[in-house]
Formats: structure tokens, C-alpha cells, sequence
């Protein structure tokens, strides 16, 4: 059985990722197999920046980001199938998660991205474990 957190303590966590990941954090969307958390990415499809407050503070073990910027302009083509977000520097890992359509860490309304279109995020919410 994993690990399960009061809801304070899950909070605490998903608060240290708003503060990890800063001001205007950037979502990288990728293709292929997701890597090890932080190792060698694949093809970047798109870049899209985060909020200047990447979220407010969790609640109920819930962190629901602030709006995000859409890339107007996908740098590949491809299937999204892994996210990584770094913070603004553009190298600083913050975190890595996996690209669907429904159920998965990062939801697209479709994960096939076309060069030169662009690419939006409707929602992102990010979850700590169960009570």
C-alpha cells in the first residue's frame, strides 16, 4: 500500500512545487518515451509559459494552475506523450508528468501537435496522493 499523507502535509508539498518551479515557469511538451525525471529529452513539440503565479496556494490536496499561455507556434510535429516544466531560467528542472487526452497528469483536447499551430492548455491540475 503507498504512502498516504493528511491533507496539510500533501498541501505543504504541492506549495513547495509553486515555489520550486517560480514566476512565468515554462511547459515543455514532448514526444516519445517519457525519461528518467530530469534526464535527456526527447522532441520538444511545444513551449508555453506558465503564469507570473503559477498557482495558488493547494487545497485538499489539489493545485490548480493559473492560466497558461499558449504557444502560437508548435516547434515540431507529433504525438505529446511527456511534459517537463522548468523553471523560467529554462533549465532548471521542476518537474516531469505524462500527456493524454483524459487521465493523465497534463490533458490535452488532442496530443497531435502540428509544427506552426498552435497549442493550448485548457487546465492543468496536479494531485498529491490519496487521503
Amino acid at each position: 500500500m503507498a504512502l498516504a499523507y493528511n491533507v496539510t502535509i500533501r498541501n505543504a508539498m504541492l506549495d513547495a512545487i509553486t515555489t520550486g518551479a517560480g514566476a512565468s515557469a515554462l511547459l515543455r511538451i514532448y514526444d516519445g518515451t517519457r525519461p528518467a525525471t530530469g534526464g535527456a529529452a526527447t522532441t520538444k513539440l511545444a513551449e508555453l509559459t506558465c503564469n507570473a503565479t503559477f498557482a495558488p496556494g493547494a487545497a485538499s490536496g489539489v493545485l490548480t494552475l493559473n492560466a497558461i499561455t499558449q504557444d502560437s507556434s508548435a516547434d515540431a510535429t507529433g504525438t505529446a506523450t511527456w511534459f517537463r516544466i522548468v523553471k523560467s531560467d529554462g533549465t532548471t528542472h521542476v518537474l516531469d508528468g505524462n500527456v493524454g487526452t483524459a487521465g493523465s497528469d497534463l490533458n490535452l483536447t488532442t496530443t497531435s501537435i502540428v509544427a506552426t499551430q498552435p497549442v493550448s492548455v485548457t487546465s492543468f491540475v496536479i494531485t498529491e496522493g490519496n487521503p
